[in-house]
């Protein structure tokens, strides 16, 4: 249930701007200044009809859109073109403002909606050019079929959007009204690929551990930094294939083959493991160049924070759960297969569940599929149909990397020669305001992403050059070479996963979903389970993408893309499940270079090690049992730091007091435990002392100060080498230490070493300085209770994690920003939350910048495979966008409580399940 205390909703950068529309929206909803007529109407105006009929152009017959008690659409048609007309019109029906959202900031467009404040984040956008390359996926590259399904969506979009006014499209709009003219523009099938893109960006991978191991030079050693990014821990927790390898003679992946054997191309050899690293200091290394570019890397992450994120912060923290457990280890003896994508919050929720079937299924009508959608995209993402069933999660893959380029007259260098930018002008338009143009030039590895930021555009300037680069001339721009920048077919791949009828046609499927790069599960009636890792991945000739590389040496450039015959997958593996959650992929013999900067594993762990508790000694698993394990909340950490935690003598009572707490706790973490609460504050608490206090400002929390040595200061602090004052620079969602499973492994050693320099502090006026792990775990002790006293008052008999680790969901617009009475009327919440970071209830927080929950399991499905009636499912939301309306929150409350809803398939239960029919008619004449 919603918490009655209150919680701010956290701070956006870059949307101060808006104020002026969020005061014209309480005018609207309140009444003020313009008569009542401005009050209930306008709210319910946008309200969508859900029975009776309407007719509309296009349909070549009538469409049934029956919907649940929550809500939920079921649509009936009798060809692929009706079907997808027909989810266009209620897609729109529902969620038109989130999807006119969403394609403006794909396009480069927000400054129309939203004026000047959006400016730079549309110039980035723009100089990626993401509409543009959808716009070449659609004219050169998706097949005929693909650009029908776009087409037919497009128009009933339009078909909903005809003859309506803006007011009666949706609430927002009516504010929009109040400050400029704004028109809404036809839909286009191009409007739905850009969606991909968007999806892409925030799974993009490893660009911001790149840019974050390179600021760490100026403050960190090398060794010091490899502490900070250990090596992933495949001794204690498995990968997602275990066996297999890519065999020589046939030059693809085995998963019966007993281990890789030799690789298939040289920039893959041996999974990156000796290829060098930030430090490497081999001819023709960025090194140099990176150590003295740390205010230029620092704006890129300043830029990168600024753009919107529609899945959730980018970092280690993003992932997902899913596995699949065979029939011959569940109660109902066919497979059993879940998933809970783990995204950024948001309000109506990314997802909108949705079954489109197709009456007789046929040549002309093809589809008979129930899933989650994307409001603004044809077809389901994720879900199954009558033969088999999917789910995805993040592989993680580096597909991303950044190059230094040296500018030279105008141009850049490339082994010495210079070659002229490509060029393109553009123009943003500005609501409120004159339009601006800006210039975008692209190098041949991809948009020049530092002409984006006024200090950006000085890259290089002081970076000190020795023999390992060009001259400095007029220094070093910076460039971005990413998959998602060519055109591919990952639109193709979503229709062929929604008509797949078994394994060899989900792989065949597979193939096509080249951005981003999932993890994909699969199970069939027939009693099979399967992995497919897909992905358009790049071959490195040389580096291995973990820090920015050298663009004017043609020896970096990216050679190729691993082959999709050799990337791994499994098929009814002897141990009979599979589990993924963004851990390693496969063992680290695999040839091919996927990633450095994997997940850790202690989700994907915790459920391996739940499955195998279930089955051991023959035991079964029910369905019901699934969805408990997606609700499970132990926190891993806690089981290595906790023991050490009591065994500490704590003299003040008040801190005796709050230890007490962790004797005998579980590590579970529920709302209502105080224990959680206390351990999770101690073990921000730690990271900040051990690792926080250390890292440069351009890793910290914007407007947090210390006292730190000048970087290029040694010897003790004296007169001539004083302390200086320095502040955090990123956005609290972002920064560093997150607490992420990266932090558990960077720990886990050290908590055998008591006598670490990480464990060492320089003190303060009021503590004194720590030299041991127990002296710095017994100050993080101390810092936590009166940390928690703050928040949660003196009594530890009335803390609980809930309290502390709250969501709100916000309007991601207009509810963001603005005053907190104006916010009521578009956000919901808070809620109490239990889980955590890193656990497989995955509540995610970032330790550095507070409690706050900024990631969520966004939806949760457990799919019954072959008796798909007792499917379930829950979303994060509802399926309404529009405030006040019954579906805006309506699921909210059971999926905090870990309850999932009937998910009906077949014609019977959905009858069963009709609330409301609505029927969409050929328009007459």
């Amino acid at each position: 249930m919603p918490s009655n205390t209150t919680a701010p909703p956290a701070k956006k950068k870059g949307r101060r701007a808006r104020l002026i529309v969020l005061v014209l929206l309480l005018a609207v909803l309140g009444g003020v200044g313009y008569g009542g007529y401005w009050g209930v109407s306008t709210v319910r105006a946008s309200f969508p009809q859900t029975s009776g009929t309407i007719e509309i152009e296009g349909l070549s017959g009538p469409v049934d859109v029956k919907r649940d008690e929550y809500g939920i659409p079921q649509i009936y048609a009798d060809s692929d073109a009706d079907l997808f007309r027909a989810q266009g019109f209620v897609h729109a029906q529902d969620r038109f403002y989130e999807m006119d959202v969403r394609r403006h900031m794909t396009a480069g467009r927000l400054s129309e909606m939203f004026g000047k404040s959006q400016v730079d984040t549309d110039a980035f956008l723009r100089t990626m050019g993401w509409r543009k390359v959808a716009q070449d996926e659609y004219d050169k590259v998706l097949s005929a079929e693909t650009k029908k399904n776009l087409q037919s969506y497009a128009e009933g979009v339009n078909a909903y959007l005809k003859g309506r006014s803006n007011e009666d499209v949706s609430v927002e709009y009516a504010a929009l009204a109040f400050s400029h003219d704004y028109t809404i523009d036809p839909w286009t099938p191009v409007d739905s690929v850009a969606w991909l893109k968007a999806m892409a960006w925030d799974l993009r991978g490893n660009m911001q551990d790149e840019i974050d191991r390179s600021l760490m030079t100026s403050r960190l050693s090398a060794q010091q930094i490899k502490d900070l990014y250990p090596a992933y821990p495949y001794g204690t927790h498995q990968p997602i294939v275990t066996q297999g390898g890519v065999d020589d003679a046939t030059g693809k992946f085995d998963p019966k083959a007993e281990g890789s054997r030799g690789a298939q191309n040289d920039g893959s050899k041996r999974g990156g493991q000796n290829q060098q690293t930030a430090q490497g200091g081999h001819a023709g290394s960025p090194a140099d160049a990176v150590a003295g570019m740390q205010s230029q890397l620092g704006a890129l992450s300043d830029t990168l924070d600024d753009v919107p994120a529609l899945l959730g912060p980018n970092g280690n923290g993003i992932g997902s759960n899913s596995w699949v457990v065979s029939g011959q280890y569940t109660t109902s003896g066919k497979p059993l297969l879940a998933n809970d994508p783990h995204l950024a919050p948001m309000l109506p929720s990314l997802w909108y569940q949705m079954g489109l079937h197709c009456r007789t299924v046929s040549a002309t009508c093809r589809y008979d599929v129930a899933g989650y959608t994307f409001s603004g995209m044809p077809g389901a993402i994720i879900g199954h149909n009558t033969d088999i069933a999917w789910g995805f999660t993040n592989l993680g893959a580096d597909v991303t990397d950044l190059y230094l380029e040296k500018i030279s007259d105008g141009g850049y260098l490339v082994d010495g020669r210079r070659r002229a930018f490509k060029t393109r002008e553009e123009t943003i338009k500005i609501a409120g305001g004159a339009s601006r143009p800006i210039t975008i030039r692209e190098t041949e590895h991809g948009p020049v992403v530092s002409d984006r930021s006024s200090e950006l555009e000085r890259v290089g300037e002081e970076a000190p050059v020795n023999n390992v680069a060009p001259d400095r001339g007029d220094g070093y721009a910076v460039s971005l070479q990413w998959t998602a920048l060519q055109a591919g077919k990952s639109m193709d791949a979503v229709f062929e996963l929604n008509r797949a009828k078994d394994f060899k046609q989900f792989q065949a499927a597979a193939a096509h979903f080249e951005v981003p790069s999932q993890n994909l599960i699969y199970a069939d009636v027939r009693g099979n389970i399967g992995y497919q890792a897909p992905g358009k991945i790049p071959v490195r000739a040389r580096g291995d993408g973990t820090v920015p590389t050298p663009g004017w040496d043609s020896s970096y450039r990216w050679k190729s893309y691993i082959k999709y015959d050799e990337l791994p997958y499994e098929y009814n593996p002897r141990r009979g499940y599979i589990v993924t959650a963004n851990q390693a992929v496969t063992n680290a013999d695999y040839p091919g270079l996927l990633t450095k900067d994997w997940g850790y594993g202690a989700r994907s762990q915790r459920i391996n090690d739940l499955i195998e508790s279930k089955i051991k000694d023959g035991g079964k698993i029910s369905p019901d049992d699934m969805r408990t394990m997606q609700t499970d909340n132990r926190s891993e950490i806690a089981t290595q730091l906790n023991p050490l935690l009591l065994k500490i003598d704590i003299s003040d009572p008040y801190v005796r007091e709050a230890q007490k707490l962790l004797e005998g706790w579980d590590y579970t973490q529920e709302p209502d435990s105080a224990a959680a609460a206390y351990f999770n504050a101690v073990w921000r608490n730690v990271l900040k002392l051990a690792f926080g206090d250390k890292l440069p400002k351009e890793l910290r929390v914007e407007g947090e100060c210390i006292n730190v040595r000048k970087a290029d200061s040694t010897g003790p602090v004296d007169e001539q080498n004083k302390l200086v004052r320095e502040c955090g620079k990123r956005d609290a969602e972002s920064a560093q230490p997150d607490g992420g499973d990266r932090w558990y492994e960077v720990v886990r050693p050290l908590l055998k070493s008591e006598n670490s320099d990480w464990w060492k502090t320089p003190g303060d006026r009021t503590n004194a300085p720590t030299e041991t792990r127990d002296q710095l775990l017994a100050q993080a002790m101390k810092d936590a209770r009166w940390e928690l006293t703050a928040k949660l008052g003196k009594d530890v008999s009335t803390w609980s994690w809930g309290r502390l680790h709250q969501l709100t969901l916000q309007n991601q617009t207009l509810g963001t920003a603005g005053p907190g009475f104006l916010q009521s009327v578009l956000n919901r919440g808070p809620w109490n939350l239990g889980g955590g970071e890193a656990a497989v209830n995955a509540t995610g927080w970032n330790a550095a910048g507070g409690y706050e929950v900024i990631w969520v399991p966004s939806m949760r499905m457990v799919v019954n495979v072959g008796d798909w009636d007792r499917s379930r499912w829950i979303n994060l939301t509802g399926a309404s966008g529009h405030a006040y309306a019954g579906h805006y929150t309506d699921q909210t409350d059971k999926w905090a409580a870990g309850e999932l809803l009937d998910w009906p398939y077949g014609e019977q239960a959905v009858a069963a399940a009709t609330k409301d029919t609505l029927v969409l008619k050929p328009k007459a004449g």
